[in-house]
C-alpha cells in the first residue's frame, strides 16, 4: 500500500516549464527539512539528475511503456520509500503518449496509476482570460485524471497576474503559483535537452538553487503539501531488486518462449567469480556517459556483481579484477577527442571484449566500440564507423533478439527507445543484436563475441533476467582474462 504525499507536475505542452517547477519544489521542500523524492515520467535521462541534486536522492524514471503500466506504482515506492513527500516531473504535454497507442505512458497515464493529483504549469506570457478555458479544457478532458491546482509560468507582471488568477476564478481550479518572465532561468541546452549535471556540477547545483529560489518567491507550498497529502492510497508491492532477480521465471515483459530451458529463479547466493569472490562489473559514467537508470547497478548488485564506476575520459585502465563491462548513453559526440585520446583505455576495452567477457553497450556506448566515431579512432571492438548527422532519430521501439548475447536468448523481445542523433556504418562480420518490428522493421545493433551493442536503450526492470543472465556470464571469464593487479592504474 503505497500512502506517500504526492504530486504529479505536468503542463499542457513541453516548453511550459515543468524542469524549472518540479525541481524547484523539490529542492524548496527539501530546504524544509522534508525527505524529498525525485521521479520522472517517460525515458529521460538528464532531468532526474536535476532531481538527484535537488533532494540528495536517486533521480528515478516511470515509464509505463518499457516497464509496463503494472510496474509504475512498485517502481515509485521503491524510488519514495520513506519519504514525505514525492513530486513527480511530466513528459511533454498531459495527454501526451506512445505514438498511436493512446493515453499509454503518457503523464496523465502515470498519474492515473498513482491515483496523484496534478498541477498544471501554465506558460502565460501570451494570454489572460484564454487560460481559464486552456484550464478548463485539461481538467475536464478526463474525469479520471485530478487537475488540484495551477502553476502559472512566464507572469509579465501585478496586473497580468490579477487577469490570470481572476479569469481562473470562474475555472474551479486553484492557482497554486505564479512564477514572472523576468525571474526566468536559462539553462544550457543542446542537441538532446538539457546540459547533463556531471557535465556542469558547479553550473547546475547553482541552477537548482534559482529554481528553489523561484518556487520559494511565487508558489503556495503549504498548499501543495495538503493537494500532495490529499492523494489515496495505491494498491501493491514496493519493487525490489533482490526480489525481482530471485523471482525470475522468464525472460523480460512480453518474452517469447526461450529456445533453451529457462534459467531458474535467482540463486540462492550471490554468484561469484574466478577467485570465489562476488564478480566485478565494470560500469562506465563520468560526464562523457551519464545515461543510466539507477535500478540497472541495483540488479547487477542483486544478481550477485560488485558494481565499479570508472571514467572513460580520465581512467586509463579498467578496474581490477573487470569480468564484465556496462557502458551506457551520454554524449560520446561532444567528448570524441577525450575518449579518443585515452588510448591505453581504448586498448584495455578492446583486449576485455577480445577475450570474450560479456560487454553491454547502449548508444553512446556502442559509439565507444566502434572503430571510429567523425574520423576520431575509437575502440575498434566492433567493425563500424560512426558520425554526427542532421537527423534526430527519436521514439519508443518494440525489438526482438536475433542472436544469443550477454543480455538476452534470440527470440527475447524488449520494449525499449531510441534517441541519437548519429548513424553507423557496419562493418563485416558481426550479427545483428535486434530486429525492430515497431515503428518499423528493421535490424539494429551488433552482437561480437561476448559484446552486445545497440542504439536501444532498455530497462532492465522490466526484465531482471538481463541483469542476472549478464552476471552468470561474467562467472564464465577465466580468472587469467580479467585485469589483475595493478590494472587500476590511474583510476580513481
Amino acid at each position: 500500500m503505497v500512502t506517500i504525499p504526492r504530486l504529479v507536475i505536468a503542463a499542457p505542452s513541453s516548453g511550459s516549464g515543468k524542469t524549472t517547477v518540479a525541481t524547484g519544489l523539490m529542492a524548496a521542500f527539501a530546504g524544509r527539512g522534508l525527505a524529498v523524492s525525485g521521479h520522472k515520467v517517460g525515458p529521460d535521462y538528464i532531468d532526474p539528475g536535476y532531481h538527484t541534486l535537488a533532494t540528495g536522492r536517486p533521480g528515478r524514471n516511470l515509464d509505463a511503456y518499457m516497464c509496463g503500466p503494472e510496474l509504475i506504482a512498485p517502481l515509485f515506492a521503491h524510488g519514495a520509500l520513506g519519504c514525505d513527500l514525492a513530486v513527480v516531473e511530466g513528459v511533454m504535454g498531459l495527454y501526451d503518449g506512445a505514438s498511436g497507442l493512446g493515453e499509454l505512458a503518457s503523464t496523465a497515464h502515470v498519474a492515473k496509476l498513482l491515483r496523484a493529483p496534478v498541477v498544471l504549469v501554465v506558460d502565460a506570457s501570451s494570454q489572460s482570460r484564454s487560460v481559464a478555458a486552456l484550464v478548463h479544457g485539461f481538467a475536464s478532458w478526463d474525469p479520471q485524471v485530478r487537475i488540484g491546482g495551477v502553476i502559472l509560468n512566464k507572469v509579465g507582471s501585478d496586473r497580468h497576474e490579477a487577469l490570470l488568477r481572476e479569469a481562473l476564478e470562474e475555472s474551479g481550479v486553484p492557482v497554486l503559483g505564479a512564477l514572472r518572465r523576468a525571474g526566468q532561468l536559462a539553462v544550457p541546452s543542446r542537441h538532446l535537452g538539457l546540459v547533463p549535471v556531471a557535465e556542469r556540477r558547479g553550473d547546475a547545483v547553482a541552477a537548482v538553487a534559482a529554481m528553489a529560489g523561484q518556487v520559494l518567491a511565487g508558489c503556495d507550498l503549504d498548499g501543495l503539501m495538503a493537494l500532495a497529502r490529499s492523494a489515496p492510497p495505491v494498491t501493491g508491492e514496493v519493487w525490489d531488486a533482490a526480489g525481482a532477480v530471485g523471482a525470475v521465471g522468464g525472460f523480460g515483459r512480453g518474452a517469447a518462449p526461450e529456445p533453451a530451458p529457462q534459467t531458474p529463479a535467482g540463486p540462492s547466493r550471490p554468484p561469484e567469480g574466478p577467485s570465489g569472490s562476488r564478480v566485478r562489473v565494470a560500469v562506465a559514467s563520468g560526464a562523457a556517459f551519464t545515461f543510466s537508470y539507477a535500478e540497472h547497478s541495483e540488479l547487477l548488485t542483486a544478481a550477485g556483481a560488485e558494481v565499479v564506476p570508472f571514467d572513460p575520459l580520465r581512467d586509463e585502465a579498467l578496474p581490477e579484477g573487470t569480468s564484465g563491462l556496462v557502458i551506457g548513453g551520454g554524449f560520446p559526440e561532444v567528448y570524441g577527442p577525450g575518449l579518443s585520446a585515452n588510448e591505453p583505455l581504448r586498448k584495455a576495452v578492446a583486449e576485455l571484449a577480445a577475450s570474450g567477457a560479456p560487454v553491454a553497450a547502449e548508444c553512446a556506448g556502442l559509439l565507444y566500440l566502434a572503430r571510429s566515431l567523425d574520423g576520431l579512432p575509437m575502440c575498434g571492438v566492433l567493425g563500424a564507423e560512426g558520425r554526427m548527422s542532421q537527423r534526430l532519430t527519436l521514439g519508443y521501439r518494440e525489438a526482438v533478439a536475433l542472436s544469443d548475447s550477454a543480455l538476452a536468448a534470440a527470440g527475447t523481445r524488449m520494449r525499449g527507445h531510441e534517441f541519437h542523433r548519429t548513424v553507423l556504418e557496419p562493418g563485416a562480420g558481426d550479427r545483428p543484436a535486434w530486429g525492430m518490428h515497431r515503428p518499423e522493421k528493421r535490424v539494429e545493433g551488433f552482437v561480437h563475441r561476448g559484446v552486445h551493442a545497440s542504439y536501444l536503450h532498455t530497462h532492465w526492470a522490466s526484465a531482471p533476467g538481463t541483469a542476472l543472465r549478464f552476471v552468470q556470464r561474467c562467472q564464465e571469464v577465466p580468472a587469467e582474462l580479467a585485469p589483475g593487479d595493478g590494472a587500476r592504474g590511474a583510476a580513481r
